[in-house]
């Protein structure tokens, strides 16, 4: 099984066979193993990754990384038995052409929305009368018990949550500039992080 911190980039287009692939450019990793965890001594499995690079970083993380001599931007963890050692590299060239992948990041904020925006409801009808409440939720409960259930579908803040996209294939890799062709979309803005890990 393959994984890798990558960034977002932009949506593109690749030819091949009389065909148009919309694909999403990642630049994927190098990415450094920060930490391994074991089953015997952390009791779960686990492989740290770090990606880019910053300034400073805070003294408890200083000494974590004391050996390795990185100021990482990002480190993510992987739950995933792995052969890989402390202060090895990842590349994209773990993957290859053809790997369905599942894509982890954070969905697009969208700010405060109403429930047809948020949820999909469908309003109200536009005739016999209906007046500034097209888009309105209507009714949240019941006379008794005097209070709304916790989970009602209402308006709130919409996006910025962390969002999964399974199932997509890598259609093409360029290794010399980190570069991973993905197709369709994936979550987040342009340069947000994204962990990507092939499907088993």
């Amino acid at each position: 099984m393959s994984f890798i911190l990558g960034i977002k980039k932009e949506m593109a287009q690749i030819f091949k066979d009389d065909l148009v692939i919309p694909v999403t450019v990642v630049k994927a990793g190098p990415c450094f193993v920060v930490d391994v965890k074991s089953k015997e001594i952390n009791g779960y499995e686990a492989v740290r990754l770090a990606l880019g690079k910053r300034s400073k970083i805070n003294k408890p993380l200083k000494g974590q990384l004391k050996d390795l001599e990185l100021n990482p931007k990002w480190i993510k963890e992987f739950r995933t038995v792995s052969s890989l050692q402390r202060g090895e590299t990842v590349k994209v060239d773990s993957f290859k052409e053809g790997d369905k992948v599942d894509v982890q990041g954070n969905s697009i904020g969208k700010g405060f929305q109403g429930v047809v925006k948020r949820h999909g409801f469908k309003g109200k009808n536009t005739t016999h009368g209906t007046k500034h409440d097209i888009r309105r939720s209507g009714s949240i409960g019941a006379t008794a018990p005097q209070r709304v259930f916790k989970g009602k579908r209402m308006a709130g803040r919409m996006g910025g949550e962390s969002a999964t996209s399974q199932n997509l294939e890598i259609i093409k890799i360029d290794p010399a500039q980190d570069l991973l062709y993905i197709k369709g979309a994936v979550p987040g803005k342009r340069n947000a992080l994204l962990k990507i890990i092939t499907r088993p």
